[in-house]
């Protein structure tokens, strides 16, 4: 077995590494232009010139969940695509939302600058039931986040283009849930993968159906987003304010308002970032069980795009 490892922007090497001790019987490569021809490829954000390279590939390990960046490339016609199911992402995700739906909840930003100014005072508590929060997606990462919610009493709602049943979630599906979805809730998280369909699905029209005062975290995809019409419902006042980890462009760009935005709160894709030790440790099994012929978790299906 021959597995060639691709990562356009990490050292492959240790990665290497990891999947040969992983995969003792497998011969594990960083690939290199005119490399032998490999089985599978372990691959994160590769060049157009490596597909074209392996045509040969029966599957490609993609090292996180969102495979979008990978889809948009001409792939080996026979090679079956599989993401990362969890590796230790869903509970890094579901600590930075509950951390961003509480700061915003608690007001942690007002006593920051009141801080600032060393100003003391007190806010009158809010109640929870008054900020229902909406989670989009409910793949593995958005469950959790939704059970983590939960777990906080705060009323969690949940979105997906399927029907789902998840425990202390009200959900909602397809087009004609939506609309309901997002009239009862207050902050609202996209975690959906980023395909045709979901492409700018946060913009004036569906922000503009939250209850008043919404509040917008984004943790999934930056082209999810119409920046422009953020901008607009916030300084409008129809918008409380924002939690952005991901931009159209990475790194976002110094000149972006949303850096100096006083009611976005920008951080640098960093709400769940791949553990390699657990990452590797899923592929390697994904791997043997592939070529054992058996069923895996994480195939994704190229015409929905996860």
């Amino acid at each position: 077995m021959r597995i060639t490892v691709c990562c356009s922007d990490t050292k492959a090497a240790p990665w290497v590494d990891g999947l040969q001790a992983a995969l003792p019987e497998a011969e594990v490569s960083e690939w290199q232009p005119g490399a032998p021809p490999a089985d599978y490829a372990m691959v994160w954000s590769p060049p157009q010139a490596f597909c074209d390279d392996q045509p040969q590939l029966k599957g490609i390990f993609n090292t996180g969940a969102g495979v979008d960046a990978l889809l948009k490339l001409r792939l080996p016609p026979d090679a079956v695509v599989v993401r990362l199911d969890d590796a230790g992402m869903s509970v890094q995700m579901a600590e930075f939302v509950c951390h961003a739906v509480i700061r915003h909840f608690r007001e942690l930003d007002a006593y920051a600058r009141d801080e600032a100014q060393s100003r003391w005072g007190f806010r009158k508590p809010r109640l929870r039931a008054d900020f229902p929060v909406g989670v989009m997606g409910l793949g593995v990462l958005g469950q959790r986040v939704a059970q983590a919610l939960a777990a906080f009493e705060f009323p969690v709602r949940g979105w997906s283009r399927r029907a789902r049943d998840v425990a202390g979630v009200q959900c909602f599906s397809g087009d004609a849930g939506f609309a309901d979805f997002l009239a009862g809730t207050r902050v609202l998280v996209c975690l959906l993968p980023l395909t045709d369909d979901t492409r700018g699905i946060m913009n004036r029209a569906t922000l503009s159906q939250l209850l008043p005062g919404g509040y917008v975290i984004n943790v999934a995809r930056g082209a999810h987003l119409v920046d422009e019409d953020l901008i607009a419902l916030l300084d409008e006042g129809r918008l409380a304010g924002a939690a952005l980890d991901v931009f159209r462009i990475e790194p976002l760009p110094t000149e972006h308002p949303f850096w100096a935005h006083p009611k976005i709160t920008v951080t640098p894709h960093t709400s769940a970032r791949t553990l390699r030790e657990e990452s590797i440790a899923q592929i390697a099994g994904k791997i043997r069980a592939f070529s054992r012929g058996e069923p895996i978790v994480g195939v994704v299906d190229r015409q929905r795009g996860y």
